[in-house]
């Protein structure tokens, strides 16, 4: 049976917008735009199931428009979510990407961030090979205290910083403190990232980009692949190591980079 990665976090709706000249004030500028379910538990979710693997998404969401087209989404790329439904209140991301698909992102986590530990039904790590953490279940409570129940249930666990924001938000040293209580088997950081924090796991990944990563020291080149748009790339990077190894992180992130979006 293929592994099966739960991922804790978001599931949000991405609003991806590509820009094509520089935003004009007070009149109109030209864009592309594409919506999607988003949100960097859910993306790395898709991203295994994509790739041959089994995907379950633990996220709190809203009931409202939003969170039903990103649920419906997730369900018809085979990937599980479950978790907690609310009224309203299911967040959005949009994310900027400018010609060259460099983007910057505009987040509002809705209700993600409030799954508290008495929440978790220990039904949903059933099975699970992996847990896979975006350092942003690290960074607000009461999700914080939820991502660490459920670390202590899971096989094995991965962890990716995610954000020079989130680390800062919450501070470097009280993130690697939270980071190192989960006892990740791998830690994925840029190298931004990882200039901020102590990165301390058996596996330690730096993602470089167009540079491709550093496993351990080692490095290894990205594959080649025409940049269209960087959204997601990380998540497709994660998704293929924890499913194969460098070598299919490094083709998962080039696939993901020729075309617009997070999704695969």
């Amino acid at each position: 049976m293929a592994p099966l990665v739960c991922t804790i976090g978001d599931l949000l709706l991405d609003v991806i917008v590509r820009v094509g000249a520089p935003i004009a004030p007070d009149t109109d500028t030209y864009v592309e735009t594409s919506v999607a379910a988003g949100g960097q538990a859910a993306n790395v979710a898709a991203w295994v199931a994509a790739l041959g693997g089994r995907g379950r998404v633990l996220a709190k969401r809203g009931a409202d428009a939003a969170g039903r087209v990103a649920a419906d989404e997730l369900a018809a790329r085979g990937v599980e979510v479950v978790g907690p439904v609310v009224d309203r209140g299911t967040g959005t991301v949009v994310a900027l990407v400018s010609p060259d698909g460099r983007r910057s992102m505009l987040s509002d986590r809705g209700v993600a961030p409030e799954l508290a530990p008495g929440e978790l039904d220990p039904a949903w790590l059933d099975g699970c090979d992996w847990l896979h953490v975006p350092g942003y279940s690290l960074v607000r409570t009461p999700i914080a205290e939820a991502t660490a129940a459920a670390a202590a249930r899971a096989p094995r666990v991965s962890l990716d910083v995610s954000s020079t924001a989130a680390v800062q938000e919450l501070g470097p040293a009280e993130f690697a403190a939270r980071a190192a209580a989960l006892r990740p088997e791998v830690v994925f950081a840029t190298e931004e990232e990882a200039e901020l924090v102590p990165l301390d796991a058996p596996t330690v990944v730096v993602k470089r980009g167009a540079a491709g990563c550093r496993v351990n020291g080692v490095e290894h080149p990205a594959h080649e692949a025409e940049v269209v748009d960087t959204t997601g790339a990380g998540d497709a990077f994660a998704a293929g190591f924890l499913l194969g190894g460098h070598e299919a992180a490094l083709a998962a992130a080039a696939r993901c980079v020729a075309t617009a979006g997070a999704m695969p």
